[in-house]
């Protein structure tokens, strides 16, 4: 029998509590990438290798969130929340007194495990506690927070990083991580939950771990390793495959498969997820792009380029509360469609971006952006869980945040792998029509360089690799913007009603 619906004593408190916990956790996938030079330095590993400690998070985030909806039976909702915050405080605390690459790269491993059920949790949690009527301000909030973190995490940690040290960044989570898991014990205590002791999957466990570990790796490490030139690369590449493909097919035959596969029977759930994880990728890959185009190309410092991105966090702050309010009342797919409208606009802008653009013309489309991403994830979501039943809603957050998480890191490697690309091709294609003989690189050559031929046959080649990178920077904006037309059609694959589904149940207990 489904347990009654739940209210927390003081609502606001819960909520807090709820949301500090899923902005500590979403601000670490990012918070660590701007010290990385510094954490290199002080553990005398070369920059490769501390990449691992990014990757190693990913990795184990990524095993450990399609597993919330079997931990979610065990457990139970709130004790789940409620352990995985205090150990990822506890983790982060390992992170900070870490003495070794190899110590803070298992410690990352850990936080990023018991990281992976967090968000969906949360998701679930406040989706039980607040009011059918009220659900999309719940669900506005959290998508508030999502967007809000990633941005504010490579500005505090560079700030961190140059006013105190590196291992502060890990620090501040453990205060945060402590007030957010008492205040949800005291507040969720009276919440009814039937766990049960479900068969554990091991076949599904071990090719899960496999094949999802091994292709975060090779997302991760791709790149760096020149692809499928590197062995490594190649032999990782099968492991994953084979141990994926055992995974798919044992999960949707087993009777009882740790992680249900079989939630996308439901039309909107894999109509919104499939939403989500398109929409979610080329948001990242915008998110990845500009501010690394702003360091490389336009000589931005990190502190700069945050500056830079930051304003795309405005709007959505400003417009969450009306959102999570007014929203229901309008066909969500409507604006989840013109969320995606605006979002493809401000690609098209950036395709005419070239290295003249000043730092207000930059702001102000991120501002723009703002807009389309404020009607963006709410919409969304409540698409994806509006036809699942509440005992489904934590095993589908944990399967739609894993895709969401995963096209992240697939969009990250194709991305940066297709400007790399098309600015070799572009330099290739520019300096073809660059002789010795011709009269205006003989010009330019002397503007460049006086009197010294080699340093101005260097300035003019370090001149056209700009330009070709511009180039590429174009052409990825430009298909980006194509990719976002293409989902204004996809979210209308889903189908009215979208309100929760009602009832006793309704709470999300078991």
């Amino acid at each position: 029998m489904s347990a009654p619906e739940y209210r927390p004593p003081n609502l606001a408190l819960t909520t807090i509590g709820l949301s500090l916990a899923t902005f500590m956790q979403v601000l670490d996938l990012t918070i660590a990438n701007v010290s990385l030079p510094t954490i290199a330095g002080n553990l005398s590993v070369s920059a490769q290798q501390s990449t691992w400690v990014i990757t190693s998070f990913a990795v184990s985030n990524g095993i450990a969130l399609p597993l919330t909806g079997w931990l979610t039976r065990r457990f139970g909702e709130v004790r789940l929340f409620v352990m995985a915050t205090l150990l990822f405080s506890l983790a982060s605390f390992l992170c900070g007194i870490a003495q070794s690459m190899g110590m803070l790269v298992a410690f990352r491993a850990l936080q990023g495990a018991v990281a992976g059920p967090m968000y969906p949790i949360t998701q679930a949690l406040l989706i039980s506690v607040y009011p059918a009527h009220k659900r999309g301000q719940a669900l506005a909030l959290l998508a508030m927070v999502t967007v809000v973190a990633p941005i504010v995490g490579p500005i505090l940690g560079g700030w961190i990083t140059d006013n105190y040290s590196w291992p502060w960044i890990f620090f501040i989570n453990v205060p945060i991580g402590i007030f957010a898991s008492t205040v949800i014990a005291a507040q969720m205590a009276g919440k009814q939950e039937r766990t049960e002791r479900p068969k554990m999957d091991y076949v599904g466990l071990i090719t899960l771990v496999i094949g999802v570990g091994a292709l975060q790796i090779v997302l991760d490490k791709g790149n760096d390793e020149d692809w499928f030139n590197s062995p490594f690369i190649v032999v990782t590449s099968i492991v994953s495959a084979i141990a994926l493909a055992i995974f798919l097919i044992w999960e949707l035959t087993d009777k009882d498969p740790i992680v249900d596969l079989k939630l996308f029977r439901h039309r909107n759930f894999a109509a919104g997820t499939l939403a989500l994880v398109l929409a979610y990728a080329a948001f990242f890959s915008i998110a990845l792009l500009i501010p690394l185009w702003l360091q490389r190309q336009l000589g931005y410092t990190p502190t700069w380029a945050g500056y830079a991105s930051a304003p795309l966090g405005v709007l959505p702050v400003i417009l969450t509360p009306f959102i999570g309010r007014y929203a229901t009342r309008f066909d969500l797919r409507y604006l989840a469609a013109f969320a995606f409208v605006v979002m493809g606009a401000t690609c098209f802008i950036r395709a005419d971006f070239n290295l003249e653009v000043d730092f207000g013309r930059v702001a102000m489309v991120q501002l723009l952006q703002g807009l389309g991403v404020a009607f963006f994830f709410m919409p969304v979501l409540t698409i994806l869980l509006s036809d699942l039943a509440p005992r489904e809603i934590a095993s589908g957050s944990g399967l739609a945040t894993f895709l969401r998480t995963l096209a992240g890191s697939f969009s990250a490697s194709i991305t940066t792998l297709l400007w790399e690309h098309r600015a070799i091709a572009h330099h290739a294609q520019l300096t073809e029509h660059i002789t010795a003989f011709d009269p205006g690189t003989q010009q330019a050559m002397a503007t460049l360089g006086g009197n010294d031929p080699t340093r101005a046959a260097m300035v003019l080649n370090q001149v056209i690799t700009q330009q070709g990178y511009q180039i590429g920077f174009n052409e990825v904006f430009h298909a980006l913007g194509w990719v976002f037309a293409g989902l204004v059609l996809v979210v209308w694959l889903a189908k009215p009603p979208f309100a929760p589904k009602a009832g006793p149940a309704a709470g999300g207990g078991h």
